[in-house]
């Protein structure tokens, strides 16, 4: 996270200067690279560097949001940052469930993989392994992607670039963020959006390592008692039927509410469901397994739409000449609240074991209380003064 909000926004610029075409390749070439070493990391230090490197070349969070309203029509932007943040949500919830299912092979499938060899003596390559392939797959996808950015003097404009400027949601270039990155930083549509989206996210990313640290913790610290291959179960229904909820519901929602409204109403819904958690100790055997993919299910709903919205609102409040800057600045803020989630959280939920008994939120009710907080201070946040919306053409 700290790699990647280093230079996301520089990459940004480079997408806005270059195309973004380049910029996903070359991200994707750096993926192959470093998570493959990070895979086969043999000291503490050669991980953090490594993971490090990965982050700082991880430039295609930004340029791909702008590049997904881009390359289709107006009316499908929607659908195509549906399917951006959908792609980060399965990917939040499937990543983990990859490694809980394939690392240590040799530990948890002894008649595949022998101790002595390659996965036996690195037992975190196997999951790295199966990313870098996928993103060898993906880089070979990028042969027939067309690049959005087009450089075109007078009105020499073929009909590629016509698409191109037919999917802009921006207004005049002074007030929607054109004539430089420093200007963006005035652009209080974008800001303000972007302000909502690292509150969201944090919360999000607080939630997923709250959710996996209470769901293995005994019983009689108020956890599940789940082993992680219970915890990859979970994360694996809720991926697939977040996909399907991205692909089925999510677009006909975007037609029928407007974007901020949609979001009061997840964070509104978000507050009893995650209330709920500290009281699934009390079930057990399927009903408890029934509860708890419902509710992970909802939660990470919740999540993905309100990141999808924020998506679509940032790229509406700029223009096609910053619009990858403008993604990169968001990515950098939230790579920073993502960097700090995984630790208060932790902190809190260390907190929280150590008070089960105490008379006002005991144990897990603090930290799901806390949670709440930040999505309270997030619903507060869609409101005038702090939010405002981008005068886009539509």
């Amino acid at each position: 996270m700290c790699g990647r909000a280093v230079s996301s926004t520089v990459w940004g610029i480079v997408a806005d200067k270059y195309g973004r075409k380049p910029v996903i390749v070359l991200t994707l070439i750096a993926i192959v690279i470093f998570n493959t070493m990070f895979g086969l990391s043999s000291n503490y230090w050669m991980a953090l560097i490594t993971r490090c490197l990965l982050g700082i070349m991880c430039g295609y969070l930004g340029p791909i949001k702008a590049y997904a309203t881009e390359v289709c029509r107006k009316e499908y932007n929607h659908l195509a940052l549906a399917v951006v943040s959908s792609s980060r949500g399965i990917g939040l919830i499937i990543g983990p469930a990859i490694g809980g299912y394939l690392a240590q092979p040799a530990d948890k499938y002894p008649s595949i993989f022998s101790q002595t060899s390659i996965f036996g003596r690195f037992p975190y390559f196997l999951p790295c392994l199966c990313i870098s392939i996928l993103a060898v797959i993906a880089l070979i996808a990028c042969i027939w992607f067309p690049e959005t950015l087009h450089k075109h003097n007078g009105d020499a404009v073929d009909n590629s670039v016509e698409t191109v400027e037919e999917s802009l949601a921006g207004t005049d270039t002074e007030e929607n963020g054109g004539g430089g990155c420093l200007k963006l930083f005035t652009n209080w549509p974008l800001m303000s959006a972007i302000t909502l989206y690292c509150i969201f996210s944090l919360q999000d990313v607080a939630y997923a390592e709250t959710f996996s640290l209470w769901a293995v913790s005994d019983r009689s610290f108020g956890g599940l008692s789940f082993t992680t291959t219970d915890v990859g179960n979970v994360l694996a229904m809720s991926g697939l039927f977040l996909f399907l909820y991205q692909m089925l519901i999510y677009p006909f929602l975007a037609k029928t509410v407007d974007h901020i409204t949609l979001v009061r109403a997840v964070a509104l819904l978000t507050l009893p469901v995650l209330a709920s958690y500290p009281f699934f100790p009390s079930l057990s055997g399927f009903g408890l397994m029934v509860v708890v993919n419902c509710a992970s299910f909802l939660k990470n709903t919740f999540s993905v739409t309100t990141i999808t919205v924020f998506n679509i609102l940032m790229n509406e409040a700029v223009t096609q000449d910053v619009r990858a800057a403008a993604n990169g600045i968001a990515v950098t803020l939230m790579s920073i609240s993502k960097a700090v989630a995984p630790a208060v959280a932790g902190i809190i939920f260390s907190w929280a074991q150590r008070r089960q008994t105490a008379a006002f939120l005991p144990g897990d009710h603090l930290v799901f209380f806390i949670l709440n907080i930040f999505t309270f201070i997030g619903f507060v946040f869609t409101f005038r003064p702090f939010f405002v919306r981008g005068s886009a053409k539509h």
